[in-house]
């Protein structure tokens, strides 16, 4: 079949990469598209085929596109697939239904039960549970990783390797409060921490971050797109309210979280002036919150095979066998405009 890996955002590569590869071992005929603001960043463009042109995508004629985000072209031929782009169920909007799509594949209970009640009230999308594309990789690569993590470990003397990973909303963001702490965490203890970035941190918070791991051999600000590898790697994360703190706990490991606005916060979150150090130190010695973590993981994605591709890529199949490919999307006038205005009219495509 003829598939379209639909990305806007640099945060699709990662995600998409799995399916990616499963669609490819199926002998799928593919075709990434990648928005014109994010070409230049695009890692696959060795041995694939993609474009930036939504006159291409088309005339491309697919049976399918899988959309890690929220809005794809109604006049696009194709099943249209919802695959998400985080676990955050809290954040605004990750529950509004803007009528783009035929098919959600949802990553576990928690996010299931909300979908199909919703696909009740809407009556023009279905709903299947099958794991998260992304998340393969979690579970597949884990000893790769972890070999590498010893290896950094033991380069640099030091015990335990930390994640921070903040996100990138100024009202939700650890960066800019917390920053002398996490250095100061860097220089008291025995560790070693890397910290990886939001696509949309604020620029200049990278700069004076790179300014002060600089001047310390145990902070590596990390530039790769995806993020998994470090997850693995990392013995404990702190973070915000971040959707990724979610992928990381699927991993069973100890969190640190500041002022989170999650709803299911069952980890160790510090509100107020609370000190980064003294809940590290407790976190990392007792690991107090292991128990909690199982609803997490439970309700959020409890497949732990590396096969969330595989049963997404089954489930879109048995979509099309008892619906068929439609050739376009039925929108009401204002999700058309809005479509028009993000990625042009379909009359005038060829222009």
């Amino acid at each position: 079949m003829k598939t379209i890996l639909f990305c806007v955002n640099p945060y699709a590569y990662g995600i998409l990469k799995p399916l990616y590869d499963e669609l490819l071992n199926r002998g799928y005929d593919i075709l990434w598209y990648v928005d014109e603001k994010i070409a230049s960043s695009f890692p696959f463009k060795e041995n694939t085929k993609s474009t930036s042109s939504i006159a291409e995508v088309y005339d491309f004629k697919s049976d399918i596109i899988f959309v890690p985000g929220n809005e794809v072209p109604h006049y696009l031929r194709g099943v249209k697939v919802q695959v998400f782009h985080g676990l955050a169920g809290e954040k605004k909007g990750h529950f509004r239904i803007r009528t783009y799509f035929d098919l959600y594949l949802t990553q576990g209970p928690y996010f299931t039960e909300r979908f199909v009640q919703l696909s009740h009230k809407y009556k023009d999308f279905e709903v299947k549970e099958t794991g998260w594309c992304k998340l393969d990789y979690l579970f597949q690569n884990q000893n790769e990783y972890k070999k590498e993590r010893d290896l950094i470990l033991k380069k640099h003397n030091k015990e335990n390797l930390i994640l921070y990973a903040p996100t990138f909303s100024p009202s939700l963001t650890c960066a800019i409060s917390r920053m002398d702490e996490i250095f100061a965490l860097a220089d008291t203890r025995n560790v070693f921490i890397q910290i990886k970035f939001h696509d949309l941190m604020d620029a200049l918070v990278v700069e004076q971050y790179k300014a002060k791991a600089r001047e310390r051999n145990n902070v590596e600000i990390v530039s790769d797109k995806n993020i998994i590898k470090y997850l693995i790697m990392a013995d404990m994360m702190i973070s915000d309210t971040s959707s990724v703190v979610y992928e990381f706990l699927l991993l069973n490991k100890p969190v640190i979280t500041i002022d989170s606005k999650s709803e299911n916060i069952r980890w160790c979150n510090i509100t107020g002036n609370a000190p980064i150090i003294t809940e590290f130190d407790r976190q990392i010695r007792d690991d107090e919150y292991k128990n909690d973590r199982q609803y997490i993981i439970s309700q959020y994605h409890p497949y732990t095979d590396g096969g969330s591709s595989a049963r997404m890529i089954d489930a879109t199949e048995e979509y099309i066998k008892r619906n068929g490919i439609p050739e376009r999307r039925k929108l009401s006038l204002y999700r058309r405009l809005k479509i028009n205005k993000l990625f042009g009219k379909q009359e005038t495509r060829n222009n």
